[in-house]
């Protein structure tokens, strides 16, 4: 919303240059006695011969002027352009993309309709709504977990029965609609650069993987005191905090030595975003069953 004074330079402005617009075509068009008559020449010649005559423009061309200046006023009459005017429509970007997403969301309800009142179990076994489900992933989704939905460094695998806040389909739907945020502290400060080093030892131990067992030892004390609370003592994490297992060899940011180490010097910080403002409840579920067959 426009000040006061800049509304007014605005409307000013604009309307001033539609007038000048308008006094151009009548100063252009005026006859003058101190100049040539209609068919003389008026003494501008180019490349020698080639003169210019005093002839007046084509009729449907000088009303094309007059109409784009009448075009200019009605539709700064009708549409937002004068300042803070709104325009007798009302008309906004934002109600026109709502008007759009409504006669979409209209249009669709018939195809989500046979599908809205499946249960769970029904939907991830009803081929039409894995393949709608699909589509919406690959619409929404594919973008982090890829087209094949087997994730990248960052980014989960939903291929497989590894979840980092369980896979049953009403914790996907919440996942989906809520999102989630994922914080792996950062302990560098208290653990310095040799407990960090006996920690991943430790933990590449821990996930079947070679590792030094003297540090490793060292490590599974410095474990229990800073990192059992999230991962739980035997090391296979908690759903509930979204930490994950350490004991397999599933890894969403590396399980190379550099990985966890730099995992655990400097902590990691995962967001998944929140759809709900974004899909429907429908679109919700559908996915939610989609991502569940997969891990199938």
């Amino acid at each position: 919303m426009m000040n006061s004074g800049w509304n007014w330079f605005v409307i000013i402005v604009t309307v001033a240059n539609i007038l000048a617009c308008w006094w151009l075509i009548i100063w252009a068009t005026k006859n003058r006695a101190n100049e040539s008559k209609e068919g003389d020449v008026t003494g501008h010649v180019w490349d020698g011969d080639l003169e210019e005559y005093n002839n007046p423009l084509p009729r449907w061309w000088l009303y094309l002027f007059y109409f784009t200046i009448v075009f200019g006023f009605v539709y700064l009459a009708l549409y937002p352009g004068l300042g803070n005017f709104k325009g007798f429509l009302n008309w906004t970007e934002v109600s026109q993309y709502d008007d759009e997403a409504k006669a979409v969301h209209e249009a669709q309800a018939a195809m989500f309709a046979p599908l809205r009142d499946l249960s769970p179990e029904e939907l991830v076994e009803n081929d039409q709504a894995l393949l709608t489900g699909g589509r919406l992933f690959a619409a929404n989704c594919a973008v982090c977990h890829g087209s094949d939905a087997r994730g990248a460094q960052g980014f989960p695998n939903l291929t497989d029965d590894d979840w980092l806040y369980a896979g049953d389909y009403n914790t996907l739907v919440m996942t989906i609609t809520n999102g989630r945020t994922g914080v792996m502290p950062a302990w560098q400060a208290s653990l310095k650069d040799d407990g960090v080093k006996e920690v991943t030892a430790f933990v590449r131990q821990m996930s079947g993987q070679q590792a030094d067992s003297q540090l490793a030892a060292k490590g599974q004390t410095r474990f229990n005191t800073f990192c059992v609370a999230c991962h739980g003592p035997q090391g296979k994490g908690n759903p509930a905090l979204g930490a994950p297992n350490l004991k397999d060899d599933i890894w969403l940011y590396g399980g190379s030595d550099a990985s966890i180490a730099h995992s655990i010097a400097n902590g990691r910080m995962g967001k998944m975003p929140a759809q709900k403002d974004f899909l429907t409840e429908e679109r919700i579920r559908l996915i939610a069953a989609y991502v569940s067959s997969l891990s199938k």
